[in-house]
C-alpha cells in the first residue's frame, strides 16, 4: 500500500474520533451549565425563602409600645400549660405581662385566664408574690383569675393572690399539694446482671439516684423537704382566701373538685368566663391581650421536633425536683 492510500484510509478515522470528542465536550459543558444553573436556582429561592421568613418573624415579633394609648379597657394575661422555668407559663414571660396590664393607663383591671395542671413551685410563687406586689401598688386596678379547664395544683397557687377567682361549673380548681416522683431500677439491673457504678465525694450526693437504692434517711429528707413546701402552699391559698375559705381535712389533701364544688368550699368565688367577668364585673368589655406571644422562629422549631430534646432533658430533670401538679 502506497502512502496516499495509507493517508487516505485513516482519515476518516481521525475525523470520527475528532467530531467524538467535541461532542463530548459539548455534551459535558453543558451538563456543567445545567448543574450550575439549577445550584444557582436553588440559592436564590433559599434566599427568597430566607426574606420571607425573616419578614414574617419580624411582623410576629414586633411589639408596639407599652405606653400606646388604645382607650379604657379590660387587661387579659393568659397562662396556657405547664408552670416551668421555660415557656409561656414561665415567670420570665407572665410576669411582664402582668407588669404592662397593671401599668397601662387605660386598663381598668386585669383578668389572667389559667388552664393549667400546676409545675414548678418556684415559678409559680415567683407569679403569686409579683401579683401580691402589683396589688398594692394598684389598689384601684383589681385583678380576676378565670379558669378554663384547669387551675390546679401550681395554677390555684397562682389564682389564690387574685381578688376574686371565677370558675366554670365544670372546671378542675385544687389538687393543693406537692410530689416529687422518679422511678428506680435497682431491681431490674440486680436481674439482668447490670452493676451501677457511682462515684460521689459526700454521702448524698447521690440522693435519688434512680439506680441506687433510697436510704430511709434520705426518704425522711425528702418528706420533709416535700411537707416544707406543702405548708407555704397552704399558708398563700389561707391568705388569699381568707375567711371566704370553708377549709376541711381534705382542702390540702392534694384532691381536686369540680368547679361548683370549688365553689360551695370557698375555693372559688363565683362562675364567669373572660368575656362576661370584663362586661358585668369591671363594665369594661373592650379586652386588650397582654400575653407575651410565642414568636415565630419558637413554634416553627418545636413543629419540626427541634425543641424535642429539650422536653426530655427537662423531663429527667422534673423527676428530682418538687413539683406542684
Amino acid at each position: 500500500m502506497s502512502n496516499n492510500d495509507f493517508e487516505n484510509a485513516a482519515t476518516p478515522v481521525k475525523k470520527e474520533g475528532w467530531e467524538r470528542e467535541v461532542l463530548e465536550k459539548l455534551a459535558f459543558a453543558s451538563l456543567r451549565e445545567q448543574r450550575a444553573r439549577r445550584r444557582w436556582g436553588i440559592f436564590f429561592k433559599l434566599t427568597v425563602i430566607g426574606l420571607i421568613v425573616f419578614g414574617v418573624w419580624l411582623g410576629m415579633n414586633y411589639e408596639g409600645s407599652d405606653t400606646q394609648t388604645v382607650g379604657a379597657h379590660t387587661a387579659l394575661v393568659k397562662i396556657n400549660g405547664a408552670i416551668e422555668s421555660e415557656g409561656n407559663g414561665s415567670a420570665g414571660v407572665v410576669v411582664p405581662a402582668l407588669d404592662n396590664a397593671f401599668a397601662a393607663d387605660d386598663s381598668v383591671g386585669v383578668i389572667l385566664r389559667i388552664n393549667s395542671p400546676g409545675g414548678s413551685p418556684v415559678q409559680a410563687g415567683i407569679i403569686n408574690d409579683e401579683i401580691a406586689r402589683l396589688r398594692k401598688e394598684y389598689p384601684n386596678k383589681p385583678l380576676y383569675v378565670v379558669v378554663d379547664e384547669m387551675c390546679a395544683s401550681g395554677g390555684y397557687y397562682i389564682a389564690a393572690a387574685a381578688d376574686k377567682i371565677y370558675v366554670n361549673k365544670a372546671s378542675i380548681v385544687g389538687s393543693i399539694g406537692v410530689l416529687m416522683d422518679g422511678f428506680g431500677f435497682t431491681g431490674l439491673m440486680d436481674k439482668v446482671g447490670v452493676e451501677r457504678r457511682l462515684l460521689t465525694a459526700g454521702e448524698n450526693k447521690g440522693f435519688l439516684d434512680p439506680f441506687s437504692p433510697m436510704s430511709a434517711t434520705q426518704k425522711g429528707y425528702a418528706q420533709t423537704m416535700l411537707a416544707e413546701i406543702h405548708q407555704q402552699f397552704i399558708d398563700v391559698v389561707r391568705k388569699g382566701r381568707g375567711a371566704r375559705l370553708k377549709e376541711t381535712p381534705e382542702t390540702f389533701s392534694g384532691l381536686f373538685w369540680s368547679g361548683s364544688k370549688a365553689v360551695e368550699m370557698g375555693l372559688a368565688d363565683g362562675y364567669g368566663t373572660v368575656d362576661s367577668v370584663a362586661r358585668d364585673v369591671l363594665k369594661q368589655e373592650d379586652i386588650v391581650d397582654y400575653t407575651k406571644s410565642e414568636g415565630l422562629p419558637e413554634r416553627v422549631l418545636k413543629k419540626f421536633g427541634v425543641a424535642m430534646g429539650a422536653g426530655v432533658v427537662q423531663s429527667l430533670a422534673n423527676d428530682i425536683k418538687p413539683s406542684l401538679r
